[in-house]
Formats: C-alpha cells, sequence, structure tokens
C-alpha cells in the first residue's frame, strides 16, 4: 500500500502541473497580445514577449469604443447585485428548508431538487416572454431580477445548515430571538464559508453570461461585457489586440474576486456536503 502511494503521488502531480500548464498558456498569450500591435498578432510571431510593447490598446477600448466603460459598469453593477440576491435569498431558502418545519417541507426541497434537473435553455423562451411582458427588456431588472435565486445554491446552503451546530440556535431562542433574528444575526455571520463559496460561483456565472443578454437586450448601452466585446469583431478584419486588452479588463474582476475570498472558498465547498 506504501509503495502504491509512494509512485502515485509524483504521477499525480506531474498530471496537475502539464495540467496548469495547458490552462496557463492561453491566459498568458491572451495577456501578451494586449500589449501587441495588431500587425504583430496577425503576423503569427513567436514569442509571448511583445516585439514593440504598447499601452495604445487599453487607451484605445475607451476611445474605439466610448460605452466599454459603460459596459463595465453594466457587468459589475448586474453581477454585485446579482451575487447579493443569491446571498439573502438561497441562504433563507436553505435555512427554512434545514431547520423549519412547515406544511409541505419536503414538497418544497422535492421540487427544488427538480428544478436543478431541468437545463436552464428549456427556461430562455419562457423567461424572454415573461420580461416582455412585464416590460422589461433591455433593462436591470430585467438582467438582475430572474437571477436572484438560484435552486442549485438553495440546496448548497440546505445541506450547510443541516450540519450547523443546533445548540447556538437553541441559546439564541433561549434569549427570545426569532427565526429571523437568530438566522442574521448568529447563523449567517458564521456562515461565511458556504457564503464565499457561492459568492464565487455566483459572481462568476453572471459575469461571464452571455446568452442571457445576448437574448433580452437590444439596445447597445445596456450592453454587459462580454456582449460588448462581440462589436470588436468585424465582418471582414477583428481588431483581436482590442477584444485580448478588453479581455484582461474582463478578467481582473473576476480574479480579485476570487482572490479575497478564496480562504474561504475550500472550506465552504467540503461543508455543504453530507448529510441529507
Amino acid at each position: 500500500m506504501l509503495e502504491k502511494a509512494s509512485w502515485l503521488t509524483p504521477v499525480l502531480y506531474v498530471i496537475l502541473i502539464l495540467y496548469a500548464i495547458l490552462t496557463f498558456v492561453p491566459f498568458a498569450w491572451a495577456l501578451s497580445a494586449s500589449f501587441k500591435p495588431l500587425s504583430e498578432i496577425v503576423s503569427g510571431a513567436d514569442g509571448l514577449i511583445p516585439q514593440q510593447f504598447t499601452l495604445e490598446n487599453y487607451q484605445q477600448i475607451f476611445i474605439q469604443e466610448p460605452l466599454f466603460g459603460r459596459w463595465l459598469f453594466n457587468s459589475i453593477f448586474v453581477a454585485v447585485c446579482v451575487t447579493l440576491g443569491n446571498l439573502i435569498f438561497n441562504s433563507m431558502a436553505g435555512y427554512a428548508l434545514a431547520r423549519i418545519r412547515f406544511p409541505g417541507n419536503q414538497i418544497f426541497f422535492f421540487l427544488i431538487l427538480a428544478v436543478l434537473m431541468v437545463p436552464g435553455q428549456v427556461t430562455l423562451i419562457p423567461t424572454f416572454l415573461i420580461l416582455k411582458s412585464l416590460g422589461w427588456l433591455n433593462s436591470y431588472q430585467g438582467l438582475i431580477v430572474p437571477s436572484i435565486v438560484n435552486a442549485t445554491f438553495i440546496f448548497m446552503m440546505r445541506q450547510f445548515f443541516i450540519n450547523f451546530p443546533k445548540e447556538l440556535e437553541e441559546a439564541a431562542a433561549l434569549d427570545g430571538l426569532g427565526y429571523l433574528e437568530t438566522f442574521f444575526q448568529i447563523v449567517l455571520p458564521l456562515a461565511k464559508p458556504a457564503l464565499a463559496a457561492q459568492a464565487i460561483f455566483i459572481f462568476m456565472g453572471s459575469w461571464n453570461n452571455f446568452l442571457t443578454p445576448l437574448l433580452i437586450l437590444s439596445e447597445t448601452e445596456m450592453f454587459t461585457l462580454p456582449l460588448g466585446l462581440n462589436t470588436f469583431k468585424g465582418q471582414y478584419i477583428s481588431y483581436w489586440n482590442y477584444i485580448m486588452a478588453a479581455s484582461m479588463m474582463f478578467t481582473l474582476p473576476a480574479l480579485l474576486i476570487y482572490a479575497f475570498f478564496n480562504r474561504y472558498f475550500i472550506r465552504g465547498v467540503t461543508f455543504t456536503g453530507s448529510k441529507g
């Protein structure tokens, strides 16, 4: 058994290192290309180090497309609102399913599990028709409201709260706190690992979302960054230098979010398994 473990660990590390290299090289090329002129990119010149280093691409994305700043704001505003909404509503729903015994508790839980089995693409057309009837096309509420609850993370938070120590809630009840006070004052502050894991997944999903904005947005000033980046691709020429510079700007907030919540991330994923 020990002999097997002794050779298995180095092999695993080699596989992980190779995978890391394969993942990092495209990102390194994109970062390098963001500092190259278009002529150097299309020439197919080898090497990650730019031969003609320039910051003009980053300057030009705000000049070439005056709405780039608006797209950046739209993406940040929508992603932050969607993330905050999910953290609140998913956590409240998960806590109710885990701790509060009410008529239909199990039925609601199984309905949520059923929703997990429905592909998101199936709900695109019904969502579009509902938003159209509400007059929410080309609006922030149309981007935010349908996304502020997520069945996957309701289930995840339920699993977390099932494993949460009941003694703390019983002590809060003895002090006269109700469910809402106990949840917001005792439970939620101690759920940081699960909230951090949820925040990373939700923010990244909203930040990278292309299909939903494509479906409900037609006004250019309402575009999010994934849609806006697509405008740098023309019928006859694609400005890859601008696309790479804009992509780096697009990547930065996601990296910052992951770096900020990383220390809670593994704990959150670990704590949300087990008991059902």
